[in-house]
């Protein structure tokens, strides 16, 4: 048994059909089912049930199906953390969601290069979903993401819990007040949520927060991203639950209150490769600690 043939009958199993599985491995259909008939043949047993429309796996074709993904997993990690073992050129490329850029990433990134010059460092804006992707297939390094995923092959780094705020048009009735504000405050106010897509994304994470805090949102608008949130705020289209941290894009006509809510945080959090231990993500990670140590910024380290 091949590697190929883990590759292929993975294919086939998340497409459930042997053409769409032959377009995406870029093959013709017939050599990928013969590939099929002699993996079957060596394990011995039937892996895909015959003549099932649309196509459906034995019980051992869903056992081999949950160790194969994992061992295709581990193949494409070696193949990267070799490659950047390799190259004489050190490199690190980090992808981040854009409320980030309003917090400390700037000032790690920064205090990376100072102490590290010789790596080479590349930002990528990317949602949480697309970050997962991207260091699947090698494209990043590293990301820096809000949204947390039960994905086996990405190892999770919780660096903190970020309290949420309100945006709102500064003529808004909830503008002024001392103190801050609760989810209840906000029901019959029109709330707009980002990104629009992919999902899930932190639209899905501020909708369950009033889930979990059994209170129903007023209208919902679902935007593309944080700086049309942000404009249509100003506008007064409606209002929006952002990072504190975003109070750093200051806007004339927007105004920030705090959710006193007990839930309304979001974490951040550093995803890599299962296992990458790269001497530039522990270095990353130190750069991160000491400017939270710097800020005061509660965190609990954790080594690679």
């Amino acid at each position: 048994m091949e590697l190929r043939h883990l590759r292929y009958f993975v294919a086939v199993a998340e497409e459930r059909n042997f053409t769409r599985a032959a377009a995406r491995l870029h093959i013709a259909q017939p050599p990928l089912s013969r590939q099929m008939q002699q993996l079957e043949e060596i394990l011995g047993v039937a892996l895909i049930e015959k003549g099932s429309r649309p196509l459906r796996l034995t019980e051992a074709g869903e056992f081999f199906l949950a160790h194969a993904r994992p061992l295709l997993d581990q193949v494409r990690d070696l193949k990267a953390m070799t490659q950047r073992v390799g190259k004489l050129e050190r490199t690190l490329s980090i992808g981040f969601v854009a409320s980030t850029l309003y917090g400390e990433l700037p000032d790690i990134v920064h205090r990376f290069c100072e102490r590290h010059p010789e790596v080479d460092v590349t930002l990528h804006e990317m949602t949480t979903v697309q970050q997962l992707k991207a260091l699947k297939e090698g494209r990043i390094d590293v990301g820096f993401g809000r949204l947390n995923s039960e994905d086996p092959s990405i190892r999770r780094i919780l660096l903190r819990e970020e309290r949420l705020v309100v945006a709102l048009p500064p003529g808004h009735r909830l503008a002024k007040g001392e103190g801050g504000l609760r989810l209840t405050d906000l029901i019959h106010e029109t709330l707009l949520v980002y990104p629009k897509a992919p999902r899930p994304s932190f639209a899905d994470q501020v909708l369950a927060m009033f889930s979990v805090g059994n209170v129903t949102p007023g209208p919902v608008t679902e935007v593309r991203e944080l700086q049309i949130s942000m404009g249509l705020v100003a506008a007064g289209q409606g209002i929006s639950i952002v990072p504190e941290s975003v109070q750093a894009m200051h806007h004339r006509n927007v105004v920030y209150r705090k959710l006193d809510d007990k839930h309304a945080f979001s974490p951040i959090l550093f995803s890599m490769r299962h296992r990458d231990r790269s001497p530039e993500l522990d270095n990353l990670l130190a750069a991160v600690y000491s400017i939270y140590d710097a800020l005061g910024i509660a965190h609990v380290k954790e080594s690679l």
